[in-house]
């Protein structure tokens, strides 16, 4: 009988991702992973109560249960890796290096040293033969925190919600009697709950008031409480006041500005080209030509052309896209299959 270690949030989908696989006859083992558990000012981490949610399906199921604690990796591989790169005034994705260092690599390697066959979590994705598709449920889709996966993890990876919609998830739970099957679903930030990234920010920089400043104009219009709070296209906790809208078209890490403007055709704000780092392929790297790529969870499918240029990786999109920000990921697609992607390291009109 195959063993699938099953990491359990204390949340709907991975419980009904337990049930599904002991209905399917694996021999399946409840994992959770302690990754998080400082409380912040205002908000109680809610790890005691995820924990206990998930122990209770786990009896419920009738399966074994476990608690592996990645505390310290996480805290390196992750926490600091978004503060570094908010400091350098970039927007990264700290959900994807969870998957890409966390659930995908220490979860997977920790499981089948202690005995697992397989892993399995409650993404709505799919995988076919070590290649990662695009969950049946487009608006529920999670490919995008996914591609920096690799295939050989993949390959030992089950994603058993992959085929349904989240209102089948939520009835399916409700009728095997899922202890978690009303519990609401998490937002924010992977590892900090409820609260907001500027909220978990300032417990970690030091707040340094600086100018927001008219593009165009050069005037100081106001003041914020540090330029590596704000992200490109930002419109909200401008403080503003009156009149249009300001946006943030740019910022000055090193002078602490931060540069707005009440033009939406602003060139800064828009993008046609834009150049990848950290790129990675889960399987094997593409050849050059037109594809799909996504820049940002639950943005539309866009086509773009992909180059391979100066041992850079390129995208010419074939319609400009608003507020593509340094440090953001862009994920490639052919058809429903995820080939990979990278981070932005730089784009406008031409870079």
């Amino acid at each position: 009988m195959t063993k699938v270690y099953v990491g359990m949030s204390g949340g709907v989908d991975s419980s009904l991702t337990a049930a599904l696989l002991v209905e399917q006859g694996y021999d399946v083992t409840g994992v959770y992973m302690k990754n998080w558990t400082q409380d912040l000012p205002g908000m109680k981490c809610p790890w005691a109560d995820d924990l206990a949610d998930a122990k209770r399906v786990a009896v419920q199921l009738g399966i074994d249960f476990k608690v592996f604690d990645f505390e310290n990796e996480y805290k390196h591989k992750v926490v600091d890796y978004m503060i570094d790169e908010y400091k350098l005034g970039r927007t990264p994705n700290p959900d994807i290096m969870c998957n890409q260092e966390v659930k995908f690599k220490l979860f997977l390697e920790a499981a089948l040293e202690d005995g697992a066959d397989m892993i399995a979590t409650g993404h709505y994705a799919r995988v076919d033969s070590g290649k990662l598709k695009m969950a049946a449920d487009e608006n529920k889709d999670q490919t995008y925190f996914l591609y920096r996966v690799t295939g050989e993890a993949l390959r030992k990876t089950l994603f058993p919600l992959g085929e349904f919609t989240k209102p089948e998830v939520r009835e399916m739970a409700e009728a095997r009697g899922l202890f978690t099957a009303g519990k609401k679903d998490s937002q924010g930030i992977c590892f900090v709950g409820q609260i907001g990234i500027r909220e978990f920010l300032t417990q970690y920089v030091e707040q340094k008031p600086g100018a927001i400043i008219d593009k165009h104009t050069g005037k100081v219009l106001g003041r914020h409480d540090g330029a590596i709070f704000y992200t490109l296209g930002q419109r909200h906790g401008l403080d503003l006041g009156g009149g249009l809208p300001y946006y943030v078209v740019g910022k000055n890490m090193d002078k602490n500005e931060v540069y707005v403007t009440t033009d939406l055709n602003d060139s800064a704000l828009w993008s046609g080209n834009v150049a990848l780092e950290s790129v990675h392929w889960i399987n094997s790297q593409p050849g050059e030509g037109t594809y799909k790529i996504r820049i940002r969870h639950r943005a539309v499918l866009e086509e773009a052309t992909l180059f391979f240029k100066d041992n850079a990786v390129r995208l010419v999109l074939a319609h400009e896209q608003r507020a593509v920000a340094p440090g953001q990921s862009v994920v490639i697609y052919d058809n429903d299959t995820v080939l990979g992607g990278g981070i932005i390291a730089s784009a406008g009109s031409q870079v």
